[in-house]
């Protein structure tokens, strides 16, 4: 009789230590954080230069990596889809992308419900226009001293964007017609006289699109002014995800993360392109919000 006691008190006791065990792991499980969703961010990085869908992506890339420990993990489903005219405005209402860049006061939107994060991405450098021209006429352009002479030749510019308006209040001559896939054949062929870009995607336009044609340069005179910001536009039916870019935005810029991305990219444009040497015209944009106005020309903080 004591020999099965001896063999039931060894059972129970390891039954009690097998409950006891268990109840403690159910307890460290209860009190682990439930993992985190990743956030898919749908971003059309179409409509532009190759050198601002890098740029742009690098961006969006370190808001969201600014903003993983308090948001969560991130995941960039990128679209590069090309959207002729009008067409661009349905990015939210019918593509079902979540946010893009843009410039700040872009008319295909102007009825469109959009949220719009006010943080400069390039430090207007969009805004510093330079001219492409024929070869032949590097002479013409090398004499121009003033805004009226200038104002006569034609500027060729693709149907819908917002340059042309902006040019017209100008009172420059503009040629609008055309896309921006057939621009430089059209100016190679003499519809117009020059096609101005941005400084932080000239030079790329320049290699990918304008140098296939014979005979056209990147001019080195003329240097055009106005305010023309790229700034996120975010789906209006995410508000949370503004919140998120615009917390990271205010992340990267007080870490000194943006500049390192803008002084990789264009550290030595000013240089690179002669700005400060050039003949700069002043162009008022009739276009951009009142929270953009306070932009002038800088070329010492480029």
């Amino acid at each position: 009789m004591p020999n099965i006691f001896l063999i039931i008190v060894p059972v129970v006791a390891a039954a009690f230590v097998l409950v006891a065990c268990s109840g403690r792991k159910t307890s460290k499980e209860s009190s682990e954080p439930a993992a985190q969703e990743t956030t898919i961010v749908k971003f059309w990085n179409g409509n532009r230069s190759e050198a601002r869908k890098v740029y742009e992506r690098k961006v969006l890339d370190a808001i969201m990596e600014a903003t993983e420990a308090d948001w969560g993990p991130w995941q960039i489903d990128e679209n590069q889809d090309e959207y002729p005219g009008d067409e661009e405005s349905l990015v939210f209402t019918e593509k079902g992308h979540d946010l893009f860049v843009t410039i700040a006061g872009n008319q295909k939107f102007t009825k469109e419900d959009k949220i719009v994060i006010p943080h400069l991405l390039t430090k207007n450098l969009l805004g510093y226009r330079i001219p492409i021209i024929r070869q032949e006429d590097a002479g013409l352009f090398s004499e121009i001293r003033n805004a009226e002479y200038l104002q006569k030749l034609k500027h060729g510019i693709p149907l819908t964007w917002s340059d042309a308006d902006i040019f017209r209040h100008n009172d420059y001559n503009v040629v609008e017609d055309g896309s921006f896939d057939d621009i430089f054949e059209r100016l190679q062929s003499g519809l117009f006289d020059y096609s101005a870009y941005g400084a932080n995607e000239v030079l790329g336009v320049f290699e990918n699109r304008a140098s296939k044609h014979e005979g056209l340069i990147i001019d080195e005179n003329i240097l055009l002014f106005y305010q023309f910001p790229l700034v996120f536009y975010i789906n209006p039916q995410l508000p949370q995800l503004a919140d998120r870019i615009e917390a990271g935005f205010q992340k990267i810029i007080a870490s000194g993360t943006l500049d390192s991305i803008f002084d990789h990219h264009y550290g030595n444009i000013v240089e690179q392109l002669n700005l400060d040497k050039r003949l700069m015209f002043v162009l008022d944009n009739p276009l951009i919000p009142d929270d953009f106005r306070y932009i002038k020309p800088d070329l010492e903080n480029l």
